[in-house]
């Protein structure tokens, strides 16, 4: 394991005099979350004039802060050659175009050959970030663009944008049924009841607000754009499917084949060998962590899903 020691001090200005210590402290080192902060303050990791103090105990202003920061391995896994689409990239920011098929994390039956091990070889910093500096998830059969810091700096600043809805994740999905037009999903989410390895949309979730506008239908099938106000796990795939207009090709929402009447033996081919959700993640909008600059990326579908778009536009040609 490495291991990194640095160490800061300052005062805490005479403004910040009541507020809580942990408060306190975010304002004056922001490149750091206020979780992160507590934990110190609990590990002893930092001192108030020299001795712990606790988050929830209010500063007087004038106290000096001393602030040791070790930053150990954050992950386990093994760093290993991997072919990335990087779509950008520079010394706090990565940007991947990741395939379809292609796990984000290790877990149980996936220890190996996941993005953050392909990650890990490209950059071997992100070991000491959480999760390597993977700042959101994709689905395994779902492609497109991956944020990634590469700092602890840009860690705390991009989970925070994060956090307060400003970076914005636009995605490309075919789904069954012919919807009339766009709208808004608001319906929460939360594991399902019995199948853990599931979500649902169930009273006592978590709040979820899907966006998504028609941009082309077909005879049984509708080509959406998506825009996410929340990301929680499976979020468009769940919301859709309470919709009861399921992703095609999605192996856990998906439910039965959607056929439209006399399809041709092609589109009748193409839509049972797609055996994963059409769902693609193809534009991201943020501001870049350092700078404040605005950045937009943008990548098109893999050539599965865009196939697959052909043969319904011949269908109804």
């Amino acid at each position: 394991m490495t291991e990194e020691r640095n160490q800061y001090s300052a005062r805490i200005p005479d403004e910040l005099a009541g507020q809580r210590l942990d408060r306190a402290l975010a304002r004056m080192f922001p490149d750091y979350s206020r979780s992160r902060l507590k934990a110190w303050l609990l590990d002893g990791s930092v001192l108030i004039d020299g001795a712990s103090r606790r988050p929830r105990d209010p500063v007087q202003g004038g106290e000096t802060v001393v602030l040791t920061v070790t930053a150990d391995v954050a992950v386990r896994a093994e760093a290993e050659a991997m072919t990335l689409d990087v779509v950008f990239e520079d010394a706090d920011l990565l940007v991947v175009n990741k395939p379809a098929g292609l796990v984000v994390h290790p877990g149980a039956g996936n220890v190996s050959g996941t993005l953050m091990n392909g990650l890990l070889a490209h950059a071997s910093q992100l070991e000491s970030l959480p999760r390597a500096g993977i700042v959101h998830r994709l689905d395994k059969d779902t492609s497109g663009l991956l944020l990634v810091a590469k700092s602890l700096p840009a860690h705390t600043a991009l989970v925070r944008e994060l956090a307060e809805r400003a970076i914005s994740r636009q995605y490309l999905a075919i789904c069954n049924g012919v919807l009339t037009g766009g709208g808004t999903i608001d319906a929460p989410i939360e594991r399902h009841p019995v199948d853990r390895t599931r979500m649902a949309v169930r009273d006592n979730g978590r709040p979820a607000v899907t966006h998504f506008t028609v941009i082309e239908r077909f005879r049984a099938h509708t080509f959406v754009n998506v825009v996410l106000e929340t990301g929680r796990t499976h979020q468009i795939r769940v919301h859709f499917a309470h919709r009861r207009h399921p992703l095609v090709g999605d192996p856990v929402y998906g439910g039965r084949l959607t056929l439209p009447a006399g399809a041709t033996e092609s589109l009748r081919n193409a839509l049972r060998a797609f055996r994963r959700q059409a769902l693609h993640a193809a534009r991201l909008d943020l501001k870049h962590p350092a700078t404040g600059q605005d950045l937009g990326f943008e990548v098109p579908p893999p050539g599965d899903f865009e196939a697959l778009l052909q043969i319904l536009r011949e269908d109804i040609a």
